[in-house]
């Protein structure tokens, strides 16, 4: 069978199952803890024999146990604390042993929720058993320093190959993230790579068209616009002409991954519309800030929940940077025509950035309410993005800094946002994706002592962890540092990916 219809086959095999009753009462009645399991297992024959078995045996078996049924029927996966053969008590040490610990092999096509990958990869670790999107670009940033360039052009060439297969990259390579990407850093990964090839031309020229592909993905539908109607799926057109995108997901129900935990919160809140609470919980998950404090109308309350009501001045500054890199690396290329054209585009979302995320009540860049026309309360570190992307001013990033010192800066790092409550995105947590934006957009400004002490604090709250539980993890508290970051719907998770990766482009370097 050609892939394409490899492709397509196993992702209708896989949405059979997340339909199925069989999925449904497994997920409901909590057969097992976290959610995302059964959604990861392995069936052990074709997917509608065991859907047709399973009203049989419920119907005709008189002691029918369900957990029984699906333990004789599928291979469940382990969510196992990552184990390494003769442990590092050093750190840097201890991040080479885990490199090699959570890379993967290319994927065997197999009749499971995953997206099979033609060559090595690296996923976060715990329960992320696969590749996550905008993760690897932080993991990359490790990788390079472990000297395993190759290993990081080949998670860029699965991610362009997953957008040839399915039209965009999605949030990880499994078949129920097809729905949704995560923030757009295949420019980025380009960007980081492009200094380590003997033929940077060429090197361009492999890679334009996926950069375009996906800047076209999140602009589908803006030529459609209107002032009547200016929203479509990622791209709202505002009353002055302007283009800007918000997060979205094509579907509009339970995830598979989190199905048990959507239902009860749609119980529990029941909302007026079930379809946009279960799209906004998506597009929340599209983001990469699942959950956070930045779209909720109650910060306190995830069933008020309304993220594609909100524009996001992170994905915006990611956008104006593809705009960016487009433009310059056309005019590499000598294509004159599209050169200008990104150049143009880049500018004109420069000026709408700073007309609809700069906050002269906070000199600060803050996300924008749709329905309120106005900025969003929360302040967060997304906010920062401006200084990452350089396309701040200097009145603007000596305000910025100011705000990070007075608001975010904590013992052990920076807060996520400055709302405290049970969201994993939201205070007392640190992540180390904010913590390099931070650093490298401070830097960008010269800001360097404020950069610095960032770097070392954080640094040092990964020290401090792993100094008392050998243990590198997703995310940290960064104002009790030696107390376990909690919050979301899963426990913190270890490995990690992101963290291995940003502790070691810090480390070392001022």
């Amino acid at each position: 069978m050609h892939q394409t219809n490899l492709n397509a086959f196993n992702c209708h095999e896989s949405f059979a199952f997340f339909e199925s009753e069989l999925f449904k009462d497994v997920q409901t009645q909590g057969v097992f803890p976290d959610s995302k399991t059964f959604t990861d297992s392995v069936p052990k024959q074709p997917i509608h024999k065991i859907l047709t078995n399973y009203q049989q045996e419920r119907k005709s078996n008189t002691g029918f146990v369900l957990q029984d049924f699906v333990l004789a029927n599928f291979i469940i996966p382990d969510t196992l604390e990552i184990t390494i053969d003769s442990p590092s008590t050093d750190i840097n040490q201890q991040i080479e042993k885990l490199w090699l610990a959570l890379e993967k092999p290319a994927d065997k096509l197999t009749n499971t929720s995953l997206l099979p990958l033609a060559n090595p990869y690296v996923v976060p670790g715990g329960r992320f058993r696969e590749i996550y999107y905008w993760d690897s670009y932080f993991s990359a940033l490790g990788l390079i320093k472990s000297h395993k360039t190759k290993l990081v052009m080949s998670m860029l060439d699965n991610f362009v190959d997953l957008q040839r297969r399915f039209d965009c990259i999605p949030n990880g390579n499994r078949s129920y993230y097809l729905s949704r990407s995560q923030p757009p850093i295949l420019g980025l990964l380009v960007e980081l790579l492009l200094p380590f090839q003997s033929e940077p031309i060429s090197f361009i020229k492999k890679y334009i068209d996926a950069i375009t592909k996906e800047y076209e993905f999140w602009m589908q539908g803006s030529d459609d616009l209107t002032d009547e109607k200016s929203e479509h799926r990622r791209v709202v057109k505002l009353p002055d002409g302007s283009f800007l995108n918000r997060y979205w997901d094509d579907s509009d129900t339970p995830r598979p991954e989190s199905y048990r935990e959507d239902i009860e919160l749609l119980n529990d809140f029941k909302p007026d519309n079930e379809s946009e609470f279960f799209r906004n919980i998506r597009a929340a998950c599209e983001s990469g800030w699942d959950f956070s404090s930045r779209w909720l109308a109650d910060p306190q309350s995830l069933a008020t929940i309304r993220t594609t009501r909100i524009l996001p001045v992170d994905l915006n500054c990611l956008l104006f940077k593809v705009e960016s890199l487009l433009g310059h690396y056309f005019e590499i290329l000598s294509d004159e025509f599209l050169s200008s054209k990104y150049k143009d585009l880049a500018l004109k979302r420069k000026i709408a950035i700073n007309r609809y995320f700069w906050s002269t009540k906070t000199n600060y860049f803050m996300d924008y309410d749709l329905d309120k026309k106005t900025n969003s309360p929360v302040l967060s570190m997304a906010g920062i993005l401006p200084l990452f992307v350089e396309l701040a001013d200097e009145h603007q990033a000596k305000w910025i800094s100011d705000a990070i010192k007075i608001q975010f800066l904590k013992p052990g790092g920076l807060v996520t946002t400055c709302v405290e409550n049970t969201q994993q995105w939201d205070a007392p947590n640190g992540w180390a994706p904010l913590h390099w934006f931070a650093v490298v957009g401070l830097h960008n400004y010269q800001h360097d002592e404020l950069a610095n002490t960032i770097k070392h604090r954080w640094t040092k709250t990964i020290d401090v962890y792993f100094k008392s539980t050998g243990k590198l993890m997703e995310k940290y508290n960064v104002c009790q540092q030696t107390q376990k970051a909690v919050g979301g719907e899963y426990d913190v998770q270890e490995g990690f990916g992101w963290t291995n990766g940003v502790y070691q482009a810090m480390s070392g370097e001022d």
